[in-house]
């Protein structure tokens, strides 16, 4: 609106749009192969060779109160100065000569207001995951009740990468960490969804009445990084359930340096959030862990994750990115939805213009 400053806001404007049009159209034009042949080559195991551990349980089990201080060393704090778009990795952004400063007052506040939220239990922190029995089903996950042998519970459509990368032959899914239907043998499926956002609404609101944004905005993403955090001490609990004797340090943990993976519905490896629905009814985590879902599949309180976990030795994360319209419809089949709704949900993954 100000008439000096109009004319060069407006360009500053056409060149930031022109270089998003352009990334956006080099992206479209990445090489992709047909589907039917990224089928024919998948990440393969020796799924005769390889031994199959078995959990601990089979079914859910619930976490009401878990110790937030035993959390607090499960926090991995990079991610919370982004937050605050200070860029740089924990511990060593302290010594940042630009951000060094704001970074360690920044953390210091956070850690005072840690210790109010830890001492006084001014969050709760709660979770419900568990195993099922599982097999691949051509592109699909199926997991099966412990209760009637045989009887399926959920079953969840998986992407499969198409992309072409120089050097590399294989075309992920994630059903390929898990033992196919033809292989005679019967693998297992985790999942899980935790939260640590109980009690954040009454603790942005005192802060808000209080008119301090600040403190606000830091309850929020102190919440975020307990929840992560949980997600982290919860995998290790997991992992131990499942047979394994690590001994990680902390900066291990962070790095991922264990068995497994837990992929998020919504992130790379499956991004398609709508899986959450059968996730959470599989979980029945709103009664159970008190977690809802929006009908855009948003979880209720925000600070909260979810998602599978998969102990095949060589699992890692990965990124679909683009899929042709060929998988599309193939997935939008066995999701049983429309094509242009599973178009919709896969807006940002479609290497096509869709009709």
């Amino acid at each position: 609106m100000g008439e000096t400053t109009y004319e060069s806001f407006v360009e500053a404007n056409r060149v930031e749009q022109e270089r998003d049009r352009q990334a956006f159209a080099e992206r479209q034009q990445k090489a992709l192969v047909p589907f039917q042949d990224a089928c024919q080559n998948p990440v393969v195991t020796d799924w005769k060779n390889l031994p199959l551990e078995s959990p601990a349980f089979v079914g859910r089990r619930t976490i009401d109160d878990q110790s937030l201080e035993e959390l607090v060393e499960f926090i991995d704090w990079s991610p919370f100065f982004q937050t605050w778009e200070l860029r740089g990795k924990y511990p060593a952004i302290f010594d940042d000569p630009v951000l060094g400063q704001q970074a360690q007052e920044l953390f210091d506040d956070a850690r005072e207001l840690l210790d109010e939220i830890v001492s006084d239990g001014l969050l709760t922190a709660r979770a419900v995951y568990g195993f099922w029995p599982a097999v691949a089903d051509g592109q699909d996950i199926v997991l099966f009740s412990d209760l009637e042998p045989g009887e399926e519970l959920v079953r969840f459509p998986m992407l499969r990468q198409q992309w072409q990368r120089r050097g590399q032959t294989e075309y992920r899914s994630l059903v390929d960490y898990v033992a196919p239907l033809d292989s005679g043998q019967v693998d297992h499926v985790g999942a899980f969804a935790v939260t640590a956002g109980e009690g954040i609404d009454s603790l942005v609101e005192r802060f808000e009445s209080e008119h301090d944004d600040y403190r606000s905005i830091m309850a929020k993403a102190l919440a975020d990084r307990l929840a992560e955090a949980f997600a982290e001490c919860l995998h290790a609990k997991v992992r131990r359930e499942w047979g394994d004797s690590e001994k990680l340090d902390h900066e291990e943990l962070i790095a991922e340096k264990y068995r497994g993976i837990r992929p998020a519905f919504g992130y790379p490896a499956c991004p398609d959030h709508v899986l959450k629905g059968r996730l959470f009814e599989l979980l029945e985590a709103e009664t159970r862990a008190g977690i809802s879902l929006t009908e855009t599949y948003a979880m209720l309180p925000a600070a909260a994750v979810s998602g599978l976990y998969f102990h095949h030795p060589s699992a890692r994360y990965f990124s679909i990115d683009r899929v042709t319209r060929d998988q599309v419809e193939d997935y939008a089949g066995r999701l049983g939805v429309s094509v242009s709704e599973a178009e919709g949900w896969l807006a940002p993954n479609l290497g096509y213009d869709p009709e």
